[in-house]
């Protein structure tokens, strides 16, 4: 479904078999078994409501809304109703961030101590949205994810150079029970593209580089000694973690069809999702100060 009928017109003659629409009432009548909701974020509300109140499941893009009140009507339309919603932090289907979380699990870092994430890359430049809300969603996903906690404060600086108003690069520190401390690095500014995801320990180091060829994911055995008066550095080898890769964005909608009929999906429910969007929400207070 679109609203420009030259978008439809070329889906028409590359897709000869598939169904174009040109509104949301049209596909609600139309009736299919769910709904992906990838507009501009500013419609999300409207339409993924409109999509639950008609009594079909939705996976609607990141970020959910573009505030917490809409976002919690939305999670209480689906639990009512219960329908499967869904929101696209694509991230949390990759198998390297499953591996990552299962290491953790297993102590193979030790204590975790803290996460960093850098989303660094050239464009592509918004006009509706700051580079927060555009890529940050990914980042705080995972953060969720891998702590398991909602963090105990947030803290973000940023910079604006393009628009008005709409920041181009920002950091934002997050502090997570047990002393778990995380950053994460957003710019569209950036002469080359990064996207890095590193997760420290008291027993050793993860990294894994989602932007280079083979993407790889490495375990460092590094780590520092305690038991004397000075900190000793153990310099640990790396090794190379295996995992089976499979398209995050397949893996995404393979959930979402399987969890149509259910309305309980436990990955990337509306629930996470709106702890995405407070934590965007008091990220963005500091600012806009």
């Amino acid at each position: 479904m679109d609203v420009i009928p030259e978008k439809l017109r070329i889906v028409e003659e590359k897709y000869p078999e598939a169904i174009t629409l040109n509104s949301v009432e049209q596909a609600l009548v139309y009736g299919f078994d769910g709904f992906i909701v990838s507009t501009p974020p500013s419609t999300h509300y409207e339409i993924g409501k409109k999509i639950l109140e008609a009594g079909f499941p939705v996976l609607i893009e990141k970020p959910m809304t573009l505030n917490i009140s809409n976002a919690k009507d939305l999670i209480e339309i689906a639990e009512d109703a219960r329908l499967c919603l869904m929101v696209g932090h694509v991230l949390l289907f990759h198998p390297a961030v499953h591996k990552i979380k299962a290491m953790i699990n297993e102590g193979k870092i030790g204590k975790l101590q803290y996460i960093y994430s850098n989303r660094l890359n050239l464009g592509q430049v918004r006009i509706e949205e700051n580079v927060f809300w555009s890529l940050a969603p990914h980042d705080i996903a995972i953060f969720q994810y891998l702590t398991g906690s909602f963090p105990k404060t947030v803290k973000a600086h940023g910079s604006t150079y393009l628009q008005p108003g709409i920041h181009d690069s920002t950091l934002s520190i997050l502090e997570y029970p047990n002393n778990v401390k995380g950053h994460i690095f957003v710019s569209w500014l950036h002469p080359f593209k990064e996207h890095r995801l590193v997760a420290v320990g008291s027993e050793g180091m993860l990294s894994f580089d989602d932007s280079s060829d083979g993407k790889p994911l490495k375990h460092y055995k590094k780590k520092f000694n305690l038991d004397g008066l000075v900190p000793v550095k153990i310099d640990g080898p790396m090794e190379n973690i295996s995992y089976e890769y499979k398209m995050p964005l397949t893996e995404e909608l393979k959930y979402f069809i399987d969890h149509l009929d259910d309305g309980r999906p436990e990955i990337s429910n509306g629930k996470h999702a709106l702890e995405v969007i407070t934590i965007l929400t008091e990220a963005s207070k500091q600012l806009n100060e």
